[in-house]
């Protein structure tokens, strides 16, 4: 079954192990492998495609919290797993060729904390100095790789997250990007879409939760 460009997902998966500095992506089945090390993600395989090796490593874990990602739909996935596998919420891989919509003009009061380095990071804080949102940006081989973008649920509504994003993409032009990549929840898809980025793939993720 067609998944997503293979190329995407590898640089991808090098940039969100960058982001959450984890152990570094290595080749697995098919797909690749991340030793995650955290108490509820101890590892996770992507692969960029549904393929036998999903079943196969399905069947052999017994154990929770190593998680399987594909890109494929939700279904199509669940048919290849044992039953104790349950599938999560849904996930978007999303790419943008150029420059996005918009403006990073925060609305009145608020203000950025901009962090450049390996990973850059920018937050954006309300008048009474509490933080509303955040998010970080990594740069592997031309591209932008967009992680955590989160927005507490009192301050959304405001154009923060569009904000950070267009904040978050001078960085990355900066250092070299000409495109982006990420991984979308169902309500940042609207975000992005609106930022000028398209669905590349599902991302469909499973896990065999504690009991």
């Amino acid at each position: 079954m067609r998944g997503a460009d293979p190329e995407i997902v590898a640089i991808w998966i090098k940039g969100w192990t960058t982001a959450r500095e984890t152990a570094p992506p290595v080749p697995d089945h098919g797909g690749f492998r991340v030793d995650v090390g955290w108490p509820q993600q101890k590892a996770r395989y992507v692969f960029a495609a549904l393929s036998p090796a999903i079943g196969e490593l399905a069947r052999a874990i017994n154990e929770p919290w190593i998680f399987l990602k594909a890109c494929a739909p939700p279904d199509a996935m669940q048919a290849m797993l044992p039953s104790q596998w349950i599938i999560q919420r849904p996930g978007h891989m999303m790419t943008c060729a150029g420059p996005m919509a918009g403006d990073s003009a925060l609305p009145g009061g608020y203000v950025f904390d901009v962090t450049k380095g390996a990973i850059s990071g920018v937050r954006a804080f309300d008048p009474a100095g509490n933080e509303a949102t955040i998010g970080r940006v990594v740069v592997v081989d031309g591209f932008a790789i967009y992680d955590r973008i989160e927005t507490r649920p009192e301050h959304r509504g405001r154009g923060l997250a569009r904000a950070v994003m267009m904040k978050l993409e001078a960085i990355g032009r900066e250092k070299g990007a000409v495109r982006g990549v990420l991984v979308a929840t169902p309500d940042g898809r609207a975000l992005y879409e609106g930022l000028g980025w398209e669905l590349h793939s599902p991302y469909t993720t499973a896990v065999i939760p504690e009991v």
